[in-house]
């Protein structure tokens, strides 16, 4: 028989606090009881033997000593099915594009099973996301995590959109689907994004979790594990290949932040809880390719730094535990450029494993590496010229500084609807530019490439 209990002694912003009764699981499902007769969700968020605090999704006004708990003895579990594709969702996994709720072939816990070590494979499969920052100097590649460091501001939704629309395994028939989570954003961006899904085109072949401004601060952080879960079905069990979009995780971290406050927890650093760094493992671990399995998850998370700061426990914390990151440049976007991706502090610590003969090209990794030496040296020298004036630079040092201005020009800036080919487009352009240069400064490329690869030696082998 169920049990209700009229035992709550403290109500504290999302939380209530009650008397325990009976032994009580950890995030196990409770049901809420009005007096007036409506019913809330809740999840046990702690548990000792005098009391059990419960986060309530709903928010706790209307709630008073006189409303009863019942737990349920169940965890919060996702109804999953192929027919999730094309759908819009809400946070909580209700549906928002007025369509039926999803008729689930299993009801999986959100939480999900930890991957065991022994069972990862090695990524080295190539994404083509058609952004040429990404696909030629921080390569994506099948079942990495590699956030997007961003500010205020900045593009990352457009950025994100566009990865979404285009991303690809190239010369893959194979079955490619996008999990799309947003957190914490406003009305405004959510209909932006539904609209841009839905013109475009993929929304067919994408499952999108919306989580807004103000929806339930307790809601946000069930969001992404919503969408994991989702992501987790889709690759394991239909074997496809699936890239999640998490933004924004810095609304996540405040959600964490907040729930800890009323919790009355001892803060970490900068008022966040002291396990931010555990809480934001268990999402970002949930990407990677599993031996003997055909399906992938790829994760790609976006978080703006407060104040721009790249030290700031968020991005600092990520960074420990992801493989990269893309960051966003507040000084290439004043600038015009599209998308304002800084090349030179970002990074992809495995683009090494899915780039290369036969699975971009063999010149991949030396045409990157230059482009990043010498672009780097051409940022150094523009600090030169603001002290001792362009004319005092050697012929060398001019031709490295026009270089890093062509760059951002024409290697950086793409349209928001340009998908560019790795081979036909981005290593096509980044030759362009470097034959720009004299052959004796592309010190970073095998001579057997520049022969083969070199627009001048190209167009006489042809």
């Amino acid at each position: 028989m169920t049990k209700e209990y009229k035992t709550i002694v403290e109500i504290s912003g999302p939380l209530i606090f009650l008397e325990k009764t009976e032994p009580v699981g950890y995030d196990e499902l409770v049901q809420i009881n009005l007096p007036d007769g409506t019913t809330k969700r809740g999840q046990v968020l702690d548990t000792s033997e005098d009391i059990v605090a419960v986060q309530v999704f709903e928010g706790t006004g209307g709630l008073n000593d006189e409303s009863g708990v019942i737990f349920t003895g169940e965890t919060i579990k996702l109804s999953v099915s192929k027919d999730m594709l094309g759908r819009i969702l809400s946070g909580s996994g209700e549906p928002l594009d007025g369509g039926p709720r999803v008729v689930p072939d299993k009801r999986l816990d959100i939480r999900g099973a930890s991957m065991n070590p022994y069972s990862r494979k090695q990524p080295e499969e190539f994404i083509q996301t058609g952004i040429s920052t990404i696909d030629g100097t921080n390569t994506l590649v099948r079942g990495q995590k590699l956030p997007i460091f961003s500010g205020a501001g900045l593009p990352h939704n457009e950025i994100a959109l566009q990865i979404a629309r285009q991303a690809k395994v190239r010369g893959s028939e194979e079955d490619f689907a996008v999990v799309f989570a947003a957190m914490g954003i406003t009305n405004e961006e959510a209909q932006y994004f539904m609209q841009d899904f839905e013109k475009t085109g993929a929304l067919e072949r994408a499952v999108v979790f919306l989580n807004l401004a103000d929806d339930p601060a307790v809601e946000r952080l069930i969001t992404p594990r919503m969408a994991l879960t989702a992501a987790e079905y889709l690759a394991y069990e239909h074997d496809m290949h699936v890239l999640v979009i998490l933004t924004d995780i810095t609304n996540y971290c405040e959600s964490l932040r907040q729930i800890g406050a009323a919790r009355e927890e001892v803060p970490g650093r900068r008022g966040y809880p002291g396990y931010m760094y555990t809480d934001l493992a268990s999402i970002y671990e949930r990407a990677g390719v599993i031996k003997g399995q055909k399906g992938s998850v790829t994760q790609f998370s976006i978080l703006t730094m407060p104040g721009d700061d790249i030290t700031h426990p968020i991005p600092d914390l990520s960074g420990y535990i992801t493989e990269g990151q893309i960051v966003v440049s507040r000084e290439l976007h004043r600038k015009g450029i599209y998308p304002p991706i800084n090349v030179l502090p970002s990074l992809s610590r495995l683009m090494n494993s899915g780039i290369g003969d036969g699975k971009t090209r063999d010149d991949h990794k030396a045409v990157s590496d230059q482009l990043y030496a010498t672009y780097a040296e051409g940022r150094d020298l523009r600090g030169l010229v603001a002290i001792v004036g362009k004319e005092a630079l050697s012929e060398r040092d001019q031709h490295i500084l026009e270089f890093a201005d062509v760059f951002e020009d024409k290697f950086v800036r793409q349209g928001r609807d340009e998908d560019r080919d790795i081979e036909d487009d981005t290593l096509r352009i980044a030759w362009e530019i470097l034959s720009q240069m004299p052959e004796s400064q592309l010190t970073r490329i095998d001579n057997k490439y520049i022969q083969k690869y070199h627009p001048e030696h190209k167009d006489k082998n042809e």
